[in-house]
């Protein structure tokens, strides 16, 4: 007789989600000011004194919480203004302009782990992965079989680590699709060690190698990678290397509870792509990756309004 197995499904606290998506937009808004109180006027040179950086960050974020474009996204800001969130309402060509800016990626990825920053306490098992997103660029190649020029669109790839729990983003990278993701795993886990106690990661076999494990291994974690079917279980100077596999071979069931909490970064990745866009929409490179960057940082504030509701956690930045 075939056995049945139970399907293991878990509830959800309808009360705080109820309340944290009717508040959302005025607690987002919030939030995002107190986050953009961090940024830092640069020195005046010389010419036409600029808008402060605070309230063009603030806009290009809400910008694209907001999915607008640009020009439709304007009575947010001047709402924005009369709420006493902005001290001036930039013009739309002026947001445009600064989403634009290089010098501009660093500050968003800073203020990315800043808004993780309140969920300190909560986070102990994080894991990494790495998704595509399309932009409006095309690239050409030649086909040799057919003989004639063919186009292929141009996407990013964004590298994050996530906190399993609520599913906050603690550090990312934005690179090109070609880049591997064993490249981006060093400075997630670097700046998630920074200001996270890390008991556990998470990560599918793309991230497969002796030396990450032994850097999650010197910042007090273990590592849940599982093994190719080539790999052994040789040390090479990697101790916590055959451990894990061990654990891998002669007790799997136990390193797949572990190690299926990884699924917890496609949620993020879903979350940000259902709720922000798959595509982005600005035409050149560096506004590319910022306003992806802005996603993120619109996920993360969505994530802390949810869990100051759920769990009642003070959203200090």
């Amino acid at each position: 007789m075939e056995q049945k197995h139970a399907t293991v499904t878990y509830s959800q606290n309808w009360v705080a989600y109820d309340k944290a998506q009717t508040n959302e937009k005025l607690l987002f808004l919030t939030l995002l000011n107190d986050l953009c109180s961090n940024v830092e006027q640069p020195t005046y040179k010389f010419g036409r004194p600029t808008l402060p950086h605070s309230d063009m960050v603030f806009s290009s974020v809400l910008k694209v919480y907001s999915t607008f474009s640009l020009r439709r996204f304007l009575s947010d800001v001047k709402l924005s203004t009369e709420w006493g969130f902005l001290n001036k309402a930039p013009c739309f060509a002026s947001v445009g302009h600064f989403m634009q800016r290089e010098d501009i990626t660093p500050l968003l990825e800073k203020l990315i782990r800043l808004s993780s920053f309140p969920l300190k306490k909560v986070e102990q098992d994080f894991a990494v992965d790495s998704s595509g997103f399309a932009t409006s660029r095309f690239a050409r190649w030649f086909d040799h079989k057919w003989g004639k020029e063919q186009k292929h669109r141009i996407w990013l790839k964004a590298h994050l680590m996530c906190g399993v729990k609520t599913n906050i983003v603690t550090s990312c990278s934005i690179t090109e699709k070609t880049v591997h993701d064993t490249r981006a795993m060093p400075k997630l886990l670097k700046e998630t060690a920074e200001q996270f106690n890390l008991r556990e990661v998470s990560a599918d076999r793309a991230y497969q190698s002796r030396e990450l494990f032994n850097m999650i291994e010197d910042v007090g974690a273990i590592p849940f990678i599982p093994f190719k079917k080539n790999a052994t279980g040789k040390c090479r100077g990697s101790i916590i290397w055959k451990r894990m596999f061990h654990l891998f071979m002669f007790k799997n069931e136990e390193f797949m509870q572990h190690y299926h909490k990884r699924s917890n970064s496609e949620t993020v990745f879903h979350m940000i792509k259902s709720k922000f866009g798959m595509n982005l929409r600005s035409k050149t490179r560096t506004a590319q990756i910022n306003e992806l960057l802005c996603k993120i940082l619109a996920h993360n504030i969505c994530v802390v309004i949810q869990e100051m509701i759920e769990l009642g956690i003070k959203a200090d930045f």
